[in-house]
C-alpha cells in the first residue's frame, strides 16, 4: 500500500519531487517502533553545496537514522519529504533502492582530487543496514574503481563486517574512516545517542581498522556546551583516541536548527535542567553557536591532541607534535567553556 496516508493534508495541492518519491515508498519491514519504506533513486551522488566544506560530493545510503541521537541536525532532511514531526528521522527509515547501478552512473562526474563523503546526513552503518545492505553495495561498487577520495562518517561497529571491501577501497584509493566518539562515559553516551553502540567498542573499531591498514580516527562532533566540553573530559576522551591508535581527531560544536531543538531542548531541560535556560538563549535566534565558542573549542582541542601527540584535523596528513604546558590544562580542567 502506498503510503500517502503519512502526509496529512497534502491532498490539497500535489506532491513533488522526494516527496512525491516518499509518499510512494512501501514498507518493507519494521523493528523497535521503526518503519522501513523503500525510496526509488534518482540519484546517490549529491553535489556538496555548502561553503567551506572539505568536501565536494555526498553519499546518504538511507533517509532517516536509527540511532536516535537527541542532538541530530540531520533531522530536517525529512521535512523535504513533507515529514515534520522531528522524531520521524528516526522512526521512518527510508531504504534507498537501485544505490550501486545508480552510483557507476554517477561516478562519471567525479573529477580527480574531488572528495566524497559517506554519511553526511544518516548514519551508513546503522541497524537498518544488517536487513539491507545498501551501504555494502556501494562500497563493492567502490571498490572497483582507483585514485578516488573518498572520507565515511559512523558510530557503528558494523563497518568491521565490510573490513576485508575497506582495505581493498584502501589499496586503491584514499579512503578515510572518522568514528563518531562524542564522550567515553557509557552512560552519558546511551542517553544522547540511545540506540548507537558503546563508546569503548567505537574506539575498540578505530583501532582494528588502523591495525588493518585503513586510515581511521575519531569525530568528536558535536562537543555538546556544559555537557561533553569540560576540558577534563575532552581531555579523557582525546587521550582513549589516542590509544585506540586513532590517526587524528576532529571536532566541531553543536548546531542546532528548529527541527532539532524540538527534541534536544526538552532533553537538556529533563537531564541538565540548570543549563536549559542558557541553551534557550543561545540558540534562540541563531542554530550556530558563537565564534568565540568555536575558537575556544579549537584551541582546546589542538592543545590536548599536542599532548597526547595526535593531529587535530585541520591536516591530511598531520605529523604529532611537542606537548604543550600540562599545567595550562589543568588549571581549566572543570570549566566548561559555555
Amino acid at each position: 500500500m502506498a503510503l500517502s496516508s503519512l502526509f496529512p493534508g497534502n491532498h490539497l495541492q500535489p506532491l513533488v519531487g522526494i516527496a512525491k518519491l516518499a509518499a510512494e515508498g512501501q514498507a518493507i519491514s519494521e523493528g523497535h517502533d521503526v518503519e522501513y519504506l523503500t525510496l526509488e533513486n534518482r540519484s546517490v551522488l549529491t553535489r556538496c553545496r555548502a561553503a567551506r566544506m572539505p568536501f565536494e560530493w555526498m553519499i546518504n545510503p538511507y533517509r532517516g537514522c536509527e540511532f536516535a541521537c537527541k542532538y541530530c541536525y540531520a533531522r530536517y532532511t525529512h521535512e523535504f519529504m513533507e515529514l515534520r514531526d522531528s522524531r520521524d528521522f528516526e522512526r521512518k527509515i527510508y531504504v534507498k533502492q537501485h544505490t550501486s547501478r545508480v552510483l557507476r552512473q554517477e561516478l562519471k562526474k567525479v573529477r580527480p582530487g574531488e572528495q566524497i563523503a559517506i554519511g553526511t546526513a544518516t548514519d551508513p552503518y546503522q541497524p537498518a543496514e544488517r536487513k539491507f545492505g545498501v551501504t555494502r553495495s556501494i562500497m563493492e561498487e567502490l571498490a572497483q574503481y582507483e585514485g578516488l577520495e573518498i572520507g565515511l562518517v559512523t558510530k557503528s561497529t558494523l563497518l568491521l563486517r565490510d573490513l576485508e571491501l575497506l582495505q581493498v577501497i584502501a589499496c586503491k584509493s584514499r579512503l578515510t574512516v572518522c568514528v563518531t566518539v562524542t564522550t567515553v562515559n557509557a552512560e552519558l553516551a546511551r542517553a544522547l545517542e540511545p540506540r548507537a553502540p558503546r563508546p569503548d567498542l567505537r574506539l575498540l573499531a578505530v583501532q582494528r581498522l588502523n591495525a588493518a591498514g585503513v586510515r581511521a580516527g575519531v569525530n568528536i562532533a558535536p562537543v555538546l556546551p556544559g555537557i561533553t566540553d569540560l576540558p577534563a573530559d575532552m581531555d579523557s576522551l582525546i587521550a582513549a583516541a589516542a590509544n585506540s591508535g586513532a590517526k587524528f581527531v576532529w571536532s566541531n560544536a553543536l548546531f542546532l536548527k528548529d527541527c532539532s531543538a524540538k527534541v534536544f531542548l526538552p532533553f537538556v531541560e529533563s537531564k541538565f535542567p540548570h543549563l536549559a535556560n542558557l541553551y534557550k538563549q543561545r540558540f534562540a535566534k541563531r542554530s550556530f553557536l558563537p565564534a568565540s565558542y568555536s575558537d575556544r573549542l579549537r584551541n582546546l582541542v589542538k592543545r590536548l591532541c599536542e599532548k597526547h601527540s595526535l593531529g587535530d584535523g585541520t591536516e591530511k596528513w598531520r605529523a604529532p607534535s611537542a606537548a604543550s604546558d600540562p599545567h595550562q590544562l589543568a588549571t581549566s580542567a572543570q570549566m566548561s567553556l559555555f
